[in-house]
């Protein structure tokens, strides 16, 4: 996996260099914005580790113009930061995943194989966070609004998908297979204008899927 780091505190740059070199090839490292977005195009990272604060551009302004041009380019917000306002706009510019500086260095290591896997990494505690803040807006016609954008099947799918199932499961539970399970999500992504899993599930939870905690 192709990674580049775009951060401002070149001590922390030069630790996850040294942490990940091992297991990872690093393309590039930054310390704008506007470099992350410049090197996206030049060096094609499979991956980029993204700080949310940085000097001209900040890095949600950065992730939301790097997936406009390189929408396969997977971004994985770095950041000291928790806040859930900052979480979201990170989700909705197309970030896959959040996690903070304080995780250790295999955590680190662990979110990027999930990101690997498909799976969208988040720092302990934060998935209930974003699924709390989406369920205290909103309060009513959620469902109604789902069944005017998508079908009763993909419903049924994003609902599962959204209470963390993998889609062999999903398939399992609905009788169908996991490349048809697949193309619903494809479909789901097209009607709700989105990119990425991150935020379709995001979008499924602010709707009031994916509330019954797999077993």
């Amino acid at each position: 996996m192709r990674i580049m780091i775009a951060d401002d505190h070149c001590l922390y740059v030069e630790g996850l260099v040294n942490l990940l070199s091992a297991d990872f090839e690093i393309v590039s490292t930054v310390s704008t914005g506007e470099e992350a977005i410049k090197q996206a195009c030049l060096t094609k990272p499979d991956v980029i580790l993204m700080d949310v604060n940085m000097p001209v551009l900040d890095g949600i302004a950065a992730t939301r113009a790097i997936i406009a041009e390189h929408p396969e380019t997977k971004i994985l917000m770095l950041t000291s930061f928790g806040e859930t306002d900052t979480l979201f706009r990170a989700i909705r510019a197309g970030a896959v995943g959040y996690l903070l500086k304080n995780l250790g260095n295999t955590d680190i290591i662990a979110g990027l194989y999930e990101l690997e896997k498909g799976r969208n990494p988040f720092s302990p505690g934060l998935e209930n966070q974003i699924l709390q803040e989406f369920r205290s807006q909103h309060d009513h016609s959620k469902l109604e609004i789902c069944s005017e954008i998508l079908n009763q099947r993909q419903i049924e799918v994003l609902d599962l998908v959204a209470q963390g199932f993998e889609y062999v499961e999903v398939g399992r539970r609905l009788f169908i297979s996991e490349r048809t399970v697949k193309y619903h999500m494809g479909k789901i992504k097209e009607a709700l204008q989105l990119s990425n899993h991150a935020q379709v599930v995001a979008w499924a939870w602010e709707h009031d899927l994916g509330k019954t905690v797999p077993k």
